[in-house]
């Protein structure tokens, strides 16, 4: 559309594609005329309903991974029922609190990114193990310094950058898929030799939500179908109900508002030994936030610079693992869960998983609607989790394809690293007899994934193959897209 001031002798020649663009006035406006540069999907505003919408969405599938990790640490630790409402309430608002940080990117935290942040996995582990050998006070004086420790090392770290290229992170994308598709699948089933393990009912229910899902994404157009995983959530569960595997009115009952305490457990105690697992972890975390950020920005079709969006996104995981530890959590990492609602919807907005950091402040203080939560049965959830998380899988897959497998050595890269990072996951318990503090970095199959695809990475691709002096360096960021 052109602009009111424009003169009515007719449409001006747009200048040459390398013209520069125009400059603006002393007082910063663009020049009459001239158009503006295009909005991209992830920094799109939409109308504030669709957002909502589309953040619920985000809420409903990753809903289960704070409510069950709180649930566990709880039964673990066997904490009173007074706290596990209080560390609920705080996993929740500090899940919207971190997703908020990584979304927004105020300051030098968050990649701007459609990110969602969660407890769990194996900082959930870690924090069990130091509180169960050390106590509950020294977990938390672990977490705490963890945050700390992040930020001082964060510098070295960035440096290593460049030994990350798409044969590193395509792999650690790969088994972070797998990991995420078992957790899924272990919704539906229970764990293996546990009461009721794997019964045809819970099956069926899971099996009739991917369907359901399927049949939404074949059948709707428009904003419906980019809902589609919601839909089947909110279906499933109907299902669910009808027949009889929900039981709504004891979710409901107790108190409306709840507020988490800050330092449940008492003052923490700062232990550097206690806490060496979760700092070594830490390390760890970066290379699978690094892996994280790339594969988001990639679902998002949007460029980065490597070199300053890790740091934010790291900056982001610390900041909310620094705050979320004065309430009694484990660390809060940056989730690559919701990256495959992103694909599956084909909405980009960094803004929708903000309303859904939105919905989850509002859930940590609404105490029965977190509770209806969860409610939801786990195979309806795993069941919705297993397609999103799959397509995860199948972005490090699509990444992997550009990293030049045809050559052997990159093949072979990828194989072993592939085979050592998946082997914790498929055969769990396999560093059982192994001393604590390496069964506990061994057991991360991302870790150890991501590690041996860089060492190899080096070996094979860096050194002996330098054609310039020891002082040459570059002066551009690595292409994330390039090859090692």
């Amino acid at each position: 559309m052109s602009s009111p001031e424009s003169p009515a002798v007719g449409p001006t020649p747009p200048p040459p594609a390398s013209a520069p663009a125009p400059a603006p006035t002393a007082h910063g406006h663009l020049p009459p005329g001239t158009a503006l540069p295009p909005v991209h999907p992830v920094d799109e505003s939409r109308p504030l309903a669709r957002i909502v919408l589309f953040g619920v969405q985000h809420v409903l599938v990753m809903a289960a991974t704070p409510i069950s990790a709180i649930f566990l640490m709880s039964a673990t630790l066997r904490l009173s029922p007074g706290i596990t409402v209080d560390l609920l309430s705080a996993a929740l608002l500090m899940s919207g609190i971190g997703s908020l940080i990584q979304s927004l990117g105020p300051w030098k935290f968050g990649p701007r990114l459609p990110f969602v942040m969660l407890p769990g996995g194996a900082p959930l582990v870690l924090f069990m193990s130091i509180a169960q050998q050390h106590g509950l006070r020294t977990a938390t004086g672990a977490v705490l310094l963890t945050a700390a420790f992040t930020f001082l090392v964060l510098p070295l770290f960035g440096r290593l950058l460049r030994f990350f290229p798409p044969l590193v992170i395509g792999t650690m994308i790969v088994i972070v898929g797998v990991n995420l598709v078992k957790v899924g699948a272990l919704l539906v089933t229970g764990q293996p030799g546990a009461p009721g393990f794997a019964e045809p009912g819970r099956l069926g229910l899971a099996f009739a939500t991917i369907g359901l899902i399927v049949l939404f994404t074949r059948l709707l157009r428009g904003v419906l179908r980019q809902l589609a995983v919601l839909l089947g959530l909110v279906a499933g569960t109907l299902l669910a109900l009808a027949l009889g595997q929900v039981h709504p009115d004891a979710a409901l009952a107790g108190q409306l508002l709840g507020m988490p305490q800050p330092l449940p457990f008492g003052a923490p105690v700062f232990d550097l030994l206690a806490a060496l697992p979760l700092m070594l972890y830490s390390v760890a975390s970066m290379a699978e936030a690094t892996g994280q950020t790339v594969i988001n920005a990639e679902a998002v079709g949007k460029d980065i610079d490597v070199r300053s969006a890790v740091p934010r996104t790291v900056r982001g995981d610390a900041l909310t693992s620094l705050i979320g530890g004065c309430f009694g959590l484990p660390l809060m990492v940056t989730s690559g869960e919701n990256i495959g609602i992103v694909r599956v919807t084909g909405v980009r907005s960094r803004y929708v998983t903000a309303a859904a950091g939105v919905v989850l402040v509002a859930l940590g203080f609404l105490t029965p609607v977190a509770r209806a939560l969860s409610v939801m049965p786990p195979a309806v959830v795993g069941g919705a989790a297993m397609v999103v998380f799959a397509v995860i899988t199948v972005l490090g897959v699509q990444m992997l394809s550009r990293a030049r497998l045809e050559d052997h050595t990159t093949l072979l890269t990828c194989a072993v690293a592939l085979a050592l990072g998946l082997l914790p996951i498929m055969v769990p318990g396999v560093y059982a007899r192994f001393p604590s503090g390496v069964r506990i970095l061994l057991e991360s199959g991302v870790a150890v994934g991501a590690f041996v695809a860089a060492v190899l990475n080096i070996l094979f691709h860096h050194l002996g193959h330098r054609q310039a002096g020891p002082g040459r360096r570059t002066a551009k960021a690595p292409n994330p897209t390039a090859h090692a």
